[in-house]
């Protein structure tokens, strides 16, 4: 007889975004061949952009295709894909194409380096491995252990004991002397084969330390690097669907993109031109490793001379590009600068960095606005803190690093660390705006080549701020702000000398920013620099395509947004809404002066009901909630729903930060996860500078494994959950939690846990149960009157929950017709919410020691609950659950006492509904929660 249960599962319906194979648009190159360009369609001319990035926080890239967009292009911006998948969406008029890029020619190649050679074959002849090599030492350590036994066996006098079977002296040699001669020709062999077997491992080792070591340069770029390759191999048939008049190929991951996909549209009769831009001097970066450090200026000087134009960032980099690969005309100059059309009109309207940072008007305020590497020298600007006792500095960073992470150590050790801000980033035609608050901008560049020879973008986005300029003593720069006398110099790394231009620039705030003059910005303008730029788009189409340019109204500030941007293709659908309304009591964030937010995890809905138990108790606060989701989860009610990959978009954590840090009186971190998104790092521990000098006030929420210690928990408990977890798994949760109850013994913030047994884990913590909507889960079927009860087992993740030995259980009593068993996985919360009102008896976990939320959801329907409690727990903090204990061994007993015994399982019923009243329908938890909030 097949089991009768049922197994309930979401499916997921997925369409395909995956782009055209290479050799299906390799295959159509015959066919259209023949074609002109007098054959195409006569629409505005095709413009493509390509970047190696995924576009969001390149400001160059993002303002090039909006600038061909108002000049009348129709313009395509393709990247590479954060994810595994093709995304495309809209940036005002421009299409955006992000393609995933896979790894493939990296795997050839990687496997063509391991190919055996003759001397690898040599060195490591019968050796293919080092489990072999162990096994041979092993079989070489038997074999003289062997024979020195027998040398002692040789050296015994005559007449000693007889000799081991198979060995023929000393009886079997006439005399003395014979022994002695074997006895030495034993020793020399054994001598011999000891010398070759070290010189055979010394060959193995030597071998395998060239194998595991770095690869070194070949020379040729697509065998050091090629991910090249799986770029073009990515970015080319996306290129050429599109057919464009112009290529424009930014950076060095995109020439030889540019080159071939130019090649190959010719060869199909389109007459398509192609640029190049270097952002940087590639000979000049410190790449990490030999193989990029040929690799990239190895590709770079294969195609540079094919390109049909060249374009760089500053004056002195087009003259190096020159000389270097001997170019027929100076590259033209497109210097990265901010729209001047968009300057002040976000006044007002936007947080700005001083506000970002917490601090009055009257603060002195330095400002960093970038990436944050070692080579940008902040160390200098960090150190000097020390001695500027009443200055701040403000990070603006898209995300933490180790060497932002370096620099806030420092500051902790150098006593300024309160003094250092990290700030998000705004949109690009935001930054000016957003910087105008601080005093001073600060440039702390090394003397490295990429800095030394272009004016950095940070400088035209302080200028146009209004910021007067700190800068080291890098060429470019210093030779800059010596000409329009915009700011102070100092010794590159030098403190003292930072320091000093500080107090300068401080002292004389009013007389530098005068001299940044109106005709100084409009040549730092990219309306400026982009004027050349869209000309040279118009030479290298062409005249009958440039005729064919209208020119047309795109707001500057447009901004990347969902939607396939193709035509006659839909956008994709929103967000869900929350599913099944805001619980009744709820009430959503508003002008009240307690202003709770809560996120990112909602395990099992519970921040929903911290929420509703809230705001029910207290008509002075409101709450948000913050969900973070994947395509598994179940989703619960929430105010914002974030896809986890969305949480690592700018726009998205610039959001974040706006709305937490000025709304927010209050947050709850929930399993410790980040408040603004991925902005500061993927922990709260990162968010807690911005949030406290924002001054929320913040505690910590726990509800298991992120500060369970698995090796404790297994250690206790037979069945415990992380016997099923496999090591990598077990790896990830050991280090998460030990992180988890460091960071909470070391923060000094509030601390709750709903679950009692975590008060071991984070003895400073409170018990805050879990909340259950108990009138929303009552039911009005009596249980325990069927012939045959429906028992009901939902585990969200079945290893969590002991399922895989309990199912077996509970699948026979079920052919025995003892009970219907129904199991629950993946299915939304309001189904499972109608499957336990219709159960008689609930099945929750045997693998952790308490219960959970669907424990407590089965008492509220009024139905006994079988789970295993570890009772000394719950004893500590005076509650005694009336749970059924049980263990996966005792299951079939414990189900079984109810069975027979209907009154008591009736009361037990009772005495569950009564129990998840008292501890778990807020009323308790929002109590235990009052201190934090007042």
């Amino acid at each position: 007889m097949k089991p009768t249960h049922r197994i309930i599962r979401r499916r997921t319906a997925r369409g395909s975004n995956a782009p055209e194979a290479p050799d299906a648009a390799e295959g159509r190159m015959g066919e259209s061949a023949a074609r002109t360009g007098d054959e195409r369609p006569r629409g505005r001319p095709r413009l493509a952009v390509v970047v190696g990035n995924t576009i969001t926080g390149d400001s160059r890239v993002q303002k090039t295709a909006i600038a061909a967009a108002r000049a009348g292009w129709d313009v395509t911006l393709i990247g590479r894909s954060p994810s595994k998948r093709r995304e495309e969406s809209v940036l005002g008029p421009v299409r955006v194409i992000k393609v995933p890029v896979s790894a493939h020619m990296r795997a050839v190649v990687a496997a063509e380096r391991r190919r055996p050679q003759l001397r690898s074959r040599l060195t490591q002849f019968g050796l293919p491995d080092d489990s072999a090599w162990v096994r041979a030492r092993a079989a070489h350590a038997a074999w003289v252990r062997e024979q020195t036994a027998r040398v002692g066996w040789l050296g015994a006098p005559s007449g000693g004991r007889p000799a081991p079977q198979g060995l023929r002296t000393p009886e079997a040699l006439p005399s003395a002397l014979a022994r002695q001669l074997a006895r030495e020709a034993l020793k020399g062999w054994v001598r011999v084969r000891r010398y070759a077997h070290k010189g055979r491992g010394r060959a193995y080792q030597w071998e395998r330390r060239r194998a595991a070591g770095p690869p070194k340069p070949t020379g040729d770029w697509r065998v050091d690097w090629p991910e090249l390759l799986d770029i073009d191999l990515a970015f080319g048939p996306v290129i050429e669907e599109i057919e464009p008049d112009v290529i424009h190929a930014n950076d060095h991951l995109m020439i030889a993109v540019g080159a071939r996909s130019a090649a190959r549209l010719r060869a199909r009769g389109v007459p398509t031109r192609w640029l190049y831009d270097a952002h940087e001097y590639v000979r000049g970066v410190e790449w990490p490793d030999a193989v990029r450090a040929g690799a990239f200026p190895g590709v770079e000087e294969e195609f540079i001379r094919r390109a049909d134009a060249v374009v760089t960032v500053s004056g002195e980099l087009a003259g190096i590009l020159r000389e270097a690969y001997a170019l027929p005309a100076e590259p033209l100059v497109v210097a990265n600068a901010p729209v001047r059309e968009t300057v002040s009109a976000y006044a007002g309207e936007r947080v700005s960095v001083r506000d970002a940072c917490g601090l009055g008007p009257d603060v002195p305020l330095l400002v960093y606005a970038g990436w944050i590497g070692p080579e940008r020298g902040l160390d200098t600007a960090v150190e000097g803190l020390a001695q500027l006792p009443h200055a701040h500095l403000a990070l603006v960073a898209g995300k933490q690093n180790a060497t932002l992470q370096g620099l806030l150590a420092r500051a902790d050790e150098l006593g300024v660390r309160q003094r250092v801000h990290v700030v998000p980033y705004v949109p690009q035609e935001q930054v000016p705006d957003y910087l105008s608050s601080a005093d001073l901008g600060v440039i702390c560049f090394r003397h490295v080549p990429n800095c030394e020879i272009s004016l950095p973008t940070k400088a035209a986005e302080y200028l146009h701020a209004g910021l007067p300029l700190i800068t080291s003593g890098v060429r470019t720069l210093r030779n800059f702000v010596e000409r329009t006398g915009v700011g102070e110099v100092y010794v590159t790394e030098d403190v003292p000398s930072f320091v000093a231009a500080v107090q300068r620039g401080l002292a004389q705030r009013s007389t530098l920013a005068a001299r940044i003059t109106e005709p100084l910005l409009r040549e730092l303008s990219w309306e400026q620099q982009s004027a050349g730029l869209l000309d040279l788009y118009e030479r290298l189409a062409g005249q009958a395509a440039a005729a064919r340019l209208a020119p047309r109204s795109v707001p500057w500030s447009a901004s990347e947004q969902p939607g396939l941007g193709a035509p006659g293709r839909a956008a994709p659908p929103p967000e869900p809404a929350t599913p099944g309304g805001v619980p009744a009591g709820w009430r959503s964030l508003d002008s009240t002066p307690v202003r709770l937010g809560m996120g990112c995890a909602n395990s099992a809905g519970q921040l929903a009901g911290f929420a509703r138990a809230l705001c029910e108790r207290r008509q002075d606060l409101s709450a948000e909630v913050v969900m973070h989701t994947h395509d598994q989860s179940v989703i619960y009610p929430a105010d914002i729903y974030a896809v986890g990959e969305r949480t690592g978009d700018l726009g998205f954590q610039l959001d974040r930060a706006r709305r937490v840090l000025g709304s927010y009186t209050h947050y709850l971190a929930d399993s410790f996860t980040p408040a603004l998104g991925r902005l500061n790092g993927g922990h709260i521990q990162d968010d807690l500078p911005s949030l406290s000098a924002a001054g929320i006030k913040v505690a910590l929420l726990a509800h298991g494994s992120d500060v369970r210690d698995p090796q404790r928990h297994m250690s206790r408990y037979e069945n415990s959950l992380f016997h099923a977890a496999d090591e990598a798994i077990l790896r990830a949760l050991a280090k998460k939690s030990a992180r988890n109850r460091r960071m909470a013994a070391q923060s000094g913030l509030p601390q709750f846990v709903t679950t009692p047994d975590l008060l071991e884990e984070l003895p400073g913590a409170r018990w805050a149960p879990l909340v259950v909507d108990v009138d929303g889960w009552t039911s009005e079927r009596p249980a325990m009157e069927r012939a045959r009860p429906v028992v009901v087992h939902a585990p969200s993740k079945r290893w969590t929950k002991g399922t895989e030995q309990v199912v077996p259980v509970l699948e026979e009593m079920d052919r025995r017709g003892l009970i219907e068993f129904r199991m629950a996985t993946g299915v939304p919360w309001v189904e499972v919410q109608e499957l336990v009102k219709e159960a008689d008896i609930v099945v929750d976990q045997f693998a952790v020691g308490t219960y959970g939320t669907f424990a407590c959801e089965g008492m509220a329907a009024g139905r006994p609950v079988i789970a295993f409690l570890d009772e000394r727990l719950h004893r500590s903090v005076g509650i005694r659950p009336p749970i059924v204990n049980a263990t996966p061994a005792t299951l079939r007993g414990a189900v079984e006492s109810l069975l027979d015994d209907r009154e008591l399982a009736m009361r037990t019923a009772q005495e569950s509904a009564e129990y998840v009243r008292t501890y778990h329908d807020g009323t308790y938890t929002a109590d235990v929660l009052d201190g934090f909030l007042r």
